[in-house]
């Protein structure tokens, strides 16, 4: 049998380059994300929203335009650690390139993240900006950005810690600095926690704190400190003759520079040469006496940081969203532009399937984070029940979206191919980067046995949680009525199972599963909520279909050999990605099919 001598219709206007699927480099990347619009409508104020909307086009535009230029230069060209001055004194700074600058400038000054949750006027707002904002913010910018992202959070949760816990000479001094309007005005924050002796098991903490001639000196070594030269570091250390373990531990703020400008007594000793989030200094310090100052009560540190480390997982989960959003529309951009046999690659079938084990995930971290910025604002205005269920919330989002992350950057890679492995691409950044969610702010264990040891026995935050869900679905009227009573029934399953886990030491190794099935039954709930509520209002109800998807492949049984779920697969296939936007009357009857 002879070949064609032409090439298939498709493709006869290609040739060389014209082959190279595009990114999403030049997008906005605010309007192309409609279940973005949609939840911030849905779960924002709607003074708010509205005066929001504008500043976040205006930040989608930069995000897919210079936020990502200057974010690929500073990827490049990463910060150098000088160890002297000009004059031979030791006196290390840190140098970066002028692109990490601008976007710092960019974050702070016009994009208020800094201030926006601690103080009015943010964005010409009257009142200070709840977490739902806050974090929107953050979504937007770290499609393009990862890695200045921890030292705007550390700003912002350092700023929150000074702001409750310092003295009053301590706070006069420097939160209006941390939350000052202008970039040259800034001091920025840090955190330094881990050491050699570990990072996750804070108990294990050796760097000492003395009391002399009434200042607090700390000494000793730390291991990572990220955001290396803050100009404000939170640090934890154990004052001498203090217990040993996490009870002896207090929370001390360590400025870079004396009044008199002097520096103060530490020195950085390296930068780590890290895998991802390479824009942003990391490195060692050794403490020789740095004059620090006490952050609320002597040996109740660990307590005082975990409100920083609730605020900075909840981070952690917007930041695994927005890099999953980044390379979804990335995914997109290659599967509609793409020919491979003749076909754009979104008509295979297998590339189809692949899609929406890309889009699942992307859309569960959406939902999630959305509805856990709502809950925490309700916690902020004193709800009990919100408080209860953001406990157990922040830690199970931190933990599955950041693991959700790295499939997810890995299959947007291979969707573009060779490409995808190639650095002057976006996706072998995302591949490096989306690893450090799964480390940074404990580790997937970690934030499961807080879920299952921490969060469930001491407030039975669980329940809360449960309760929350068992709202929503009320709510959630257009739901078909046996699919709703199914997410009831799968709501009283996985607090069930948490509790059991929770029960018995013998059974902390399930703690895992505990935490991600509460996750995976939060966000089917969510996105049934969702695609409901949307399907009314706009006409796209895709977000029902997804409830479906995360049921059948997250919650349910599911026989890895068998072809049952096949014809429901393809019709959820067809209506979200050949329909642009499938009605309420379609998706309710594909969901209960």
């Amino acid at each position: 049998m002879s070949s064609p001598t032409t090439k298939p219709e498709a493709t006869k206007h290609l040739s060389g380059a014209d082959w190279v699927a595009p990114d999403c480099h030049g997008e906005n990347f605010y309007q192309l994300d409609k279940g973005f619009q949609a939840l911030l409508k849905f779960y924002m104020d709607p003074k708010l929203h509205d005066h929001m909307v504008p500043h976040l086009d205006r930040l989608g535009g930069l995000a897919g335009g210079k936020l990502d230029d200057l974010s690929r230069q500073a990827d490049v060209h990463q910060p150098v650690l000088h160890a002297r001055d000009r004059f031979g004194r030791d006196e290390d700074w840190i140098e970066y390139h002028p692109a990490y600058k601008e976007m710092e400038r960019m974050a702070y000054e016009d994009f208020a993240l800094n201030r926006m949750s601690h103080k009015p006027g943010a964005f010409g707002w009257t009142e200070k900006m709840g977490p739902l904002a806050k974090y929107a913010v953050q979504y937007l910018f770290v499609q393009s950005e990862f890695g200045l992202m921890c030292p705007i959070s550390a700003t912002d949760t350092s700023a929150y810690l000074v702001g409750k816990y310092a003295q009053p000479d301590v706070r006069e001094r420097y939160f209006p600095r941390m939350t000052a309007d202008k970039y040259d005005d800034m001091v920025t924050g840090a955190q330094f926690m881990t050491e050699q002796s570990g990072g996750s098991d804070v108990g294990n903490i050796e760097v000492e704190a003395k009391l002399e001639d009434g200042v607090w000196r700390i000494y000793g070594n730390k291991w990572f400190c990220s955001t290396t030269d803050g100009g404000l570091i939170m640090i934890l250390a154990r004052p001498e003759g203090a217990e040993w373990g996490s009870r002896g531990l207090s929370l001390f703020a360590v400025p870079r520079t004396m009044d008199d400008g002097s520096r103060n007594a530490y020195k950085i000793m390296r930068l780590k040469s890290k895998m991802g989030s390479r824009s942003m200094a990391s490195g060692e310090v050794t403490f020789n006496g740095a004059e620090a100052y006490l952050l609320g009560e002597e040996n109740k540190g660990l307590k005082h940081m975990l409100d920083m480390v609730n605020l900075s997982r909840l981070s952690h989960g917007v930041r695994a969203s927005a890099m999953m959003r980044r390379c979804l529309n990335e995914t997109m951009s290659v599967a509609r532009n793409r020919y491979t046999f003749g076909e754009k690659l979104i008509n295979h079938p297998l590339m189809r399937r692949q899609i929406m084990k890309t889009m699942l995930p992307t859309e569960q971290a959406l939902s999630s984070f959305m509805f856990t910025a709502a809950v925490m604002e309700k916690a902020d205005a004193g709800d009990e029940e919100a408080a209860r269920a953001l406990r157990i919330i922040t830690p199970m989002i931190k933990g599955r979206m950041c693991r959700d992350n790295v499939k997810v950057a890995t299959a947007a890679m291979e969707a573009r191919g060779g490409n995808g492995y190639i650095e002057e691409w976006v996706n072998a950044r995302l591949v490096r980067d989306a690893h450090l969610g799964v480390v940074w702010e404990g580790t997937s264990s970690i934030v499961a046995l807080d879920v299952t040891k921490r969060a469930i026995p001491k407030v039975q935050a669980h329940e809360a949680l449960g309760s929350q869900l068992q709202q929503a679905i009320e709510e959630a009227d257009d739901v078909p009525g046996q699919y709703r009573g199914e997410l009831s029934a799968m709501v009283d399953q996985a607090v069930r199972f948490a509790d059991q886990v929770a029960a018995k030491p013998e059974h902390e190794s399930f703690s895992r599963q505990a935490s991600n099935a509460l996750y995976h039954v939060m966000s089917a709930v969510l996105l049934a909520r969702e695609g409901t509520m949307m399907g009314e209002e706009s006409g796209d109800a895709s977000r029902l279909l997804l409830s479906r998807l995360v049921m059948d492949h997250r919650l349910r049984p599911h026989d890895p050999m068998s072809l049952d779920d096949a014809m429901t697969e393809s019709v959820a296939a067809e209506l979200l990605l050949d329909v642009e936007s499938p009605d309420l009357e379609r998706a309710r009857a594909a969901v209960a099919a």
